[in-house]
């Protein structure tokens, strides 16, 4: 009888050999070690047989990590980062590496395409992985945010995701942009898969979610850049809860968050200066000019303006911590609108305040509205309450459908 993971392997190859040639999300993949680990797997494994494509600017053992970069590493990794090795050792067939925005932060696009329209974006930084759950190439990715990276992207391919809590995943092996917002981000075809994921990661058990839920409606400071159809899908995410029983609330925010947009602009790219320093320094002219910006911040982003960044945030931590005690979830936009047109990575105005409040966040995939261009909406959970989040996901998305139009 034919090995059910090797024929997970199989399927895969097939796929992106009919389909990657128009989407691009794969940067290197290795057939044979995966058919290797296929035929090594034991069958009782949590993760038997899932097919797993890793951003490629996480170390995956024996593959290069080109960071999208002239700067990438040539040379293939020595050892799995340790948010692929728990993979691996629970059973995922680790394929290849996915195509990124370079080094997970600015400069070159990925040559990725947005499976539902070729001339348009899959989003960024983690392109290459969204697309390729979205095509059905593999049912699970690993990707990158730190602003927005794995979001946004999974709005505009139409998938689910989760932003985890910050640090619930280990970042080692993981190229670092900003040290307290890079966070590692889970792909999966349904909520289901991602919460096996979540599972491994010892990411605690969901508590019962209540018979009658309570959705607080956030709008976020952002809300004057959301485009027609997102506030179109607001409005009727909203109404049809209503209509199954929820109940819906406005969010408020207080002033402070009015502030965090800078804060977050102060902190990324402070941080980022750190991150990139020794290679504006060592190889300045293979640099691109977007991480040569962030270095130039030490300059003009003052220790006071960073510390005062840093208190801002701690402090809207708390608030937001507080205004989710009163609901289950915030429901939030995941972007402006639909995928645009060409390989840009697309604005994180929706998604950089809760990565910057460490707020774990699920992409609902619940629309399609022009080219048939899939748009979701976010649920965001408190701290360390990850798997609740997903199961609560997957209520809604059951109640309000995956993927159906919205009329205009």
């Amino acid at each position: 009888m034919p090995s059910p993971a090797l024929e997970a392997v199989n399927h895969t190859l097939a796929r992106i050999a009919e389909r990657d040639r128009d989407i691009r999300a794969w940067t290197s993949i290795a057939p044979a070690a995966a058919r290797a680990a296929a035929l090594a797997s034991p069958e009782d494994a949590p993760l038997y047989g899932l097919v797993l494509g890793v951003k490629d600017v996480i170390d995956v053992a024996g593959m290069p990590t080109s960071h999208n970069s002239p700067l990438g590493h040539t040379a293939p990794a020595l050892a799995d980062a340790p948010c692929v090795a728990i993979l691996r050792e629970a059973g995922a067939i680790v394929l290849g590496k996915t195509d990124t925005t370079e080094f997970a932060a600015a400069g070159r696009n990925a040559a990725t395409a947005n499976p539902h329209a070729l001339h348009h974006t899959p989003g960024g930084s983690s392109s290459g992985s969204a697309a390729a759950v979205a095509d059905g190439h593999v049912p699970i990715a690993l990707a990158t945010q730190t602003g927005g990276s794995t979001i946004r992207p999974a709005s505009f391919c139409g998938i689910p995701a989760l932003k985890p809590t910050w640090g619930l995943i280990s970042r080692e092996g993981a190229k670092l942009y900003a040290n307290s917002l890079d966070t590692i981000g889970l792909y999966g075809a349904d909520f289901g898969l991602i919460d096996r994921i979540a599972a491994v990661y010892g990411m605690a058990p969901a508590d019962p979610l209540p018979d009658r839920l309570k959705i607080g409606l956030c709008r976020s400071p952002a809300w004057g850049m959301a485009e027609p159809e997102t506030i179109a899908a607001m409005q009727d995410a909203a109404a049809r809860l209503r209509a199954d029983g929820a109940e819906v609330v406005e969010i408020d925010l207080p002033p402070l968050f009015d502030h965090l947009a800078q804060a977050f602009h102060h902190i990324l790219f402070r941080e980022g200066a750190a991150a990139f320093l020794n290679l504006a320094r060592s190889e300045p002219h293979l640099l691109h000019a977007d991480f040569h910006a962030r270095v130039a911040s030490l300059a003009q982003i003052s220790d006071a303006m960073l510390r005062e960044a840093y208190d801002q945030t701690a402090l809207a931590r708390i608030v937001a911590e507080a205004l989710l005690g009163q609901c289950d979830a915030f429901l939030t936009p995941s972007a402006p609108g639909v995928a645009p047109e060409g390989r840009g990575p697309g604005n994180p105005v929706f998604n950089q305040m809760w990565t910057q409040l460490h707020l774990p966040v699920v992409n609902l995939p619940l629309y399609r509205v022009k080219d048939a261009l899939p748009l979701g909406l976010s649920l965001v959970g408190p701290r360390f309450a990850d798997r609740r989040l997903i199961a609560l996901g997957q209520k809604v998305l059951g109640l309000l459908g995956a993927n159906r139009p919205l009329d205009l």
